[in-house]
């Protein structure tokens, strides 16, 4: 039975990988490594009652394997409950492959872990996540038919950031209507941390819209052509928790509300792309709460890309797709809703929900 945990807790605490799979359910937990290509990846297949494993390859510089392996348990994890919440026959998977995005990728790297994923047989779809490109997924593609967020001169739909990102965009909307009781942005000031595919898609749906937006960036030339597309304030990444803003916006990566930020941070709304958001759960979960902020949980409002994806491996349908997407804002509004009925945390209610379809789905299976 899929229950909810912090897998943090069960990390530090439990230094075994299969003890680790067994908390959390993770069926199937594959490393893979090839000297002469530099290849140093893990796939980590969390659950599969709904179908199968679909999740994108993220590529970071890890400071070390266990950290790379805590990073895709929860990752795995997160899809699952994403597909789930969104209503998709889909499971939950990820892969990470340890290295500098920016200089350690080639043909052969990315061909290779192609093969790996094509041994999975079907069990883990692959896609793009951050530190990849639909270069690389074209790579990905010589070796195996199991990828999704394909170029569409392959026959897929191209990049499925701009569905993620707005995504987000409906999902922050959704928590302005809880917090302000209007889910007009005019106005708002909303900082978005990351300003990747994802992040500077997101920006164009903010000013659009005609809220005041700041950006930070680790990387500057991300930053120069926002500036000069937008003319967007720039913030230190040293200074983004101590700035005034109504809206948090993380779309980088995971784990940035915690002690330290949440003790600095003004703003009355977290909505962002990141996955993991929350560094532990059970504790920033309702820290958050009791500080006013609304929180919407990350595998909600990031969905959008992975609804994306799904039409494309059942069969293309762009406005299935957007319509999925846009269907973040209701859900989000019915997770306020559980989570003030119940005085739990936003992302409790939405686990719950989550995992009433795992079960369930899960019992019908069961019978055949």
């Amino acid at each position: 039975m899929i229950e909810t945990k912090d897998l943090n807790e069960v990390v530090k605490g439990n230094p075994s990988i299969i003890s680790q799979m067994a908390d959390f359910d993770h069926e199937q937990i594959v490393f893979c490594q090839d000297k002469a290509a530099g290849l140093k990846a893990i796939i980590a297949i969390h659950n599969t009652v709904l179908g199968p494993a679909l999740g994108g390859t993220r590529m970071w510089a890890y400071q070390s394997e266990t950290e790379a392996l805590t990073d895709v348990l929860r990752l795995s994890r997160g899809m699952t409950y994403k597909s789930s919440l969104a209503g998709l026959n889909l499971g939950g998977g990820k892969a990470v492959i340890i290295g500098d995005a920016r200089k350690d990728k080639n043909e052969a790297l990315m061909r290779r872990f192609g093969k790996f994923v094509d041994g999975l047989a079907g069990r883990y779809i692959t896609a793009e996540d951050v530190g990849m490109s639909l270069r690389d997924m074209e790579y990905v593609r010589m070796e195996t038919e199991s990828v999704a967020g394909l170029p569409e001169h392959m026959g897929g739909s191209g990049d499925p950031s701009p569905f993620t990102a707005y995504g987000v965009y409906m999902g922050m909307k959704a928590a302005a209507k809880e917090q302000y009781g209007s889910d007009s942005l005019l106005g708002k000031k909303v900082l978005v941390q990351g300003i990747g595919s994802v992040g500077s898609a997101l920006v164009d749906h903010l000013i659009k819209e005609g809220a005041i937006v700041s950006v930070s960036d680790i990387y500057q030339d991300r930053i120069d052509a926002l500036v000069a597309k937008h003319g967007v304030t720039v913030i230190n990444p040293d200074e983004v928790y101590s700035q005034d803003m109504d809206i948090y916006a993380p779309c980088a990566l995971g784990a940035t509300v915690n002690d330290a930020t949440l003790a600095k941070l003004k703003c009355s709304i977290i909505a962002g792309a990141a996955n993991n958001q929350l560094a532990t759960e059970s504790k920033h979960g309702i820290d958050v709460m009791n500080k006013g902020i609304v929180y919407v949980p990350d595998y909600l409002i990031n969905a959008g890309g992975i609804i994306n994806c799904y039409w494309e491996v059942i069969g293309y349908s762009r406005e299935a797709a957007m319509s999925g997407t846009e269907k973040i804002y209701d859900t989000a509004l019915k997770i306020f809703k559980l989570s003030k009925d119940e005085n739990i945390p936003t992302y409790l209610a939405a686990n719950r929900l989550a995992e009433e379809r795992l079960n369930a789905i899960g019992k019908v299976k069961l019978s055949y």
